[in-house]
């Protein structure tokens, strides 16, 4: 008896665009109420979504994925993955853009050593290119707060009140709290303004 047909979707972020994964698995036949998505990072197997698709899992369906770097960036997870979904549960996966990695074709012992060292390469440079892709971050930011690049949310304006209410408070004829009241401000972030505000 032949199983169901399921398909595993993995997006980076929900900038990230799904409809080239989900055109080719509808293109080898998984209908939508079988594709499952997780729209996170690659580099553990604590998605939602995911660990879904594993509970409805049985010995004798198939899954496909597109690529392999779909289904984890992590070298070590990948091969547990691989082995749980194949040998303890018993399902045939399809990476779609690596042919030889298809379970349900060459079952002999060459063609499952032949699948299991291609997997180990692909899985390897999968997590290589996490790391790449983390130490260029890490570089770029880097570089742009050597040069004086502000990261993050841009500083909100002062108040329009507040050289106003800063030189009542610098002359001692009002107190912190109620300066930084009148600027619309939590005392902190009058207190951090001010002390930049005076060395302007």
């Amino acid at each position: 008896m032949q199983g169901n047909i399921y398909g595993y979707i993995r997006v980076s972020s929900i900038d990230q665009n799904e409809e080239r994964q989900v055109r080719a698995l509808r293109a080898k036949g998984v209908k939508d109420k079988f594709i499952f998505m997780d729209k996170q990072s690659g580099k553990d197997f604590n998605r939602p979504q995911y660990k879904k698709m594993l509970k409805k899992l049985r010995s004798g369906d198939l899954l496909y994925i597109l690529s392999i770097d779909r289904l984890g960036r992590n070298y070590a997870e990948i091969q547990n993955q691989w082995r749980i979904l194949t040998k303890d549960i018993g399902v045939d996966v399809c990476v779609i853009d690596m042919p030889m990695l298809d379970t349900r074709i060459n079952k002999d012992l060459l063609g499952t050593f032949i699948a299991d060292l291609v997997l180990q390469i692909i899985s390897f440079m999968a997590q290589s290119e996490r790391e790449n892709i983390r130490k260029r971050q890490e570089q770029g930011i880097a570089a742009a707060k050597a040069e004086g690049v502000h990261l993050g949310r841009p500083p909100k304006p002062l108040p329009e009140n507040y050289h106003i209410y800063y030189q009542k408070w610098e002359a001692g004829k009002i107190t912190g709290t109620a300066a930084a009241k009148e600027c619309g401000m939590p005392l902190t972030s009058f207190r951090r303004k001010a002390e930049k505000y005076g060395n302007l």
